[in-house]
């Protein structure tokens, strides 16, 4: 198949921008809670805050704004860790016409100074000292920047008080000048090969993906009966973090903010907060599985956590098989084995989340088909996506009662997929962006003739429309000897074996194709301790599980472990925790000379 799409489900925003839903709601439900506030510093009590006041928040902090010079089409910046006030600053920046550029809060200087002269931001708000100090070494080189707020040095605050004087009726007269096609956010790509792009994103394509999903995938957000509510940890500088707090405001979903990724901070926060979905990237998912197989480790029930998450993947492939029509659904013999793991593991890995949570959405980069079949076995269906920052976030996601793990689902309605005589994936729909911004070199090379936008991603379509991702069309190897490898397949495979934390797949130009892999440091420590086989064996053993997907052409001949992991930290990841493949090709360019200076096996 080369071309699927569906019709649309939700009404198209006629009028109006996103922050209308903020005031609407406030008028019909006043004392409604729609996000929740923790007291205290990593406290385990959640403070609610109704329609009412988060308006009134919201409003307050607008007209500061306007007292401040804001005007009306202005780009303003955001540098902050997901937070309370990132979502209050949106929807104050878009009542009053601003359109929103988020800066990842772990940006360097100079990545700083880039997207705040290309944007021309006129004010950027910032969490603390330290990010204050990164834009002060560069503002001499940004005339355009007038305004620095701090966070923590209580700006908030200030500002709603200094808006006393501006007159409430002005703040509606912009708030009613939006319209669908203004630009809310210029959200800049992660720039893993070159300067990071702008992308327009308008309040109708913002709008399109949030009712989309919750017109389409309502239902997954809490049981019927139950309040639903969502945890938000993923960066808002990221098109897909952004997405899921609008999402839950637009919606109705009680929202938490959670700043700080790390396991020691992200499970207490699932515990207390009790979500009832999650929306996370496969990072996240694949740490969860490594955390809870470590624990069971740490117990001397490894074994059993292993042949539990083997129950789980063979029981889940049953049930999808007999969803789609091809099999009569897990066996006795199984289900029974199923049964028995569910006290001893399975309802474990769910406490882990709240225990509320019956629904989990992956994005920003596909989910290996183990790792979802895991989960689905241990009553925690992934709906994995698809998407981009240029099509603010997801283009396409399984169905529901219908998932084919290993794939990314089926187009969103309202989107189409069409697939190039290259391979390469166009999308074409009303979440897709309006254009780069100030870059008509950029826009010329990735629109199509339709309307079709070219992602940069290769894939294929089945015959029911769903969509598997195979690479990124950049990332395509060509060994010395002409064979084409999409490196995703091995990748996945490796990451899922317990010692792996994360691997490259390198090859470019080379006789073979050779692979680089960080472990993860607490399962070697386990197994070191319960003194099993040599760790380097095990690797083989992973590589050599790998490669059985593969051709003896594209398979991995040889392979490094480094000595620390990829992290955002050293420059090896983007903040949405991607791959910057040339970032580590260059910085561990004497081990990939190494291993071809060697005889492959």
């Amino acid at each position: 198949m080369r071309e699927f799409s569906l019709p649309p489900r939700a009404a198209e925003l006629r009028s109006g921008g996103l922050a209308d839903s903020v005031y609407e709601t406030a008028d019909r439900r006043p004392d409604a809670a729609v996000l929740a506030r923790r007291d205290g510093h990593g406290g385990d009590r959640w403070r609610e805050v109704g329609a009412a006041a988060f308006r009134d928040e919201v409003a307050e902090l607008a007209r500061g704004l306007v007292a401040e010079g804001i005007r009306f089409g202005e780009p303003v910046a955001v540098m902050a860790r997901t937070r309370y006030e990132w979502t209050l600053f949106s929807y104050a920046l878009w009542s009053v016409g601003a359109r929103i550029v988020p800066v990842y809060p772990t940006s360097s200087a100079e990545q700083v100074r880039w997207i705040l002269a290309d944007s021309g931001a006129v004010a950027i708000v910032v969490e603390h000292e330290d990010h204050a100090m990164t834009v002060g070494a560069v503002c001499d080189t940004l005339p355009a920047l007038r305004r620095i707020w701090q966070l923590d040095a209580g700006c908030v605050p200030w500002l709603a008080a200094l808006g006393r004087q501006v007159h409430p009726v002005l703040l509606d007269q912009l708030r009613w000048a939006v319209e669908p096609q203004s630009v809310a956010v210029i959200a800049y790509t992660s720039g893993t090969t070159g300067p990071p792009r702008g992308c327009l994103i308008t309040h109708a394509n913002l709008a399109a993906e949030c009712d989309t999903l919750l017109a389409g995938y309502g239902s997954i957000f809490a049981p019927p009966g139950v309040r639903p509510s969502v945890l938000a940890f993923l960066p808002m500088s990221h098109i897909y973090g952004l997405m899921v707090t609008t999402c839950a405001v637009r919606g109705g979903v009680l929202l938490g903010h959670q700043p700080d990724l790390a396991p020691g901070e992200l499970l207490p926060a699932f515990r207390s907060f009790r979500p009832t979905i999650l929306l996370a990237v496969p990072y996240v998912y694949e740490k969860i599985i490594q955390g809870a197989r470590n624990a069971a480790a740490r117990g001397g029930k490894g074994h059993v956590f292993d042949r539990a998450a083997d129950v789980a993947v063979r029981y889940a492939e049953a049930v999808e098989r007999h969803a789609l029509g091809s099999g009569p659904g897990p066996g006795p013999l199984l289900r029974a084995a199923h049964s028995a793991f569910e006290r001893l593991v399975y309802a474990r890995i769910r406490e882990v989340l709240g225990g509320r949570v019956n629904y989990t959405v992956s994005g920003g980069s596909p989910l290996g088909r183990e790792l979802s079949l895991l989960f689905a076995g241990a009553g925690l269906t992934i709906h994995d996506g698809y998407g981009l920052t240029e099509t603010t976030a997801a283009v396409t996601a399984q169905p529901l009662g219908k998932v084919r793990f290993g794939t990314v689902g089926r187009p969103l309605p309202g989107s189409a997929v069409r697939i190039a005589p290259d391979g390469e994936v166009l999308v074409r729909g009303a979440t897709v962006f309006a254009g780069y911004h100030a870059d008509p070199v950029a826009n010329q090379q990735v629109w199509r003739r339709g309307g079709w936008m070219a992602t940069g991603d290769m894939g294929s379509l089945d015959p029911d429309g769903y969509l598997t991702i195979t690479g990124r069309k950049k990332d395509i190897i060509i060994t010395s000897g002409g064979k084409s490898v999409a490196p995703l397949v091995l990748e996945e495979r490796l990451r899922a074996h317990p010692l792996v934390s994360q691997c490259i797949v390198v090859g470019d130009n080379r006789p073979f194709v050779a692979a680089l892999i960080t472990l993860d440091r607490e399962a070697v420590q386990l197994r070191t301790a319960m003194a099993e086989p040599d760790v380097h064996a095990e690797v083989q053993r992973a590589v050599s599980m790998a490669n059985a997907a593969v051709s003896r052409a594209e398979s991995i001949r040889a392979f490094r472990i480094l000595p620390h992991e990829f992290s955002v930290e050293n420059g090896m990841l983007t903040p949405s925790l991607k791959l910057r493949r040339n970032s580590i090709v260059s910085e561990y360019a004497s081990q990939i000379e190494s291993i071809y200076a060697s005889p492959a096996s």
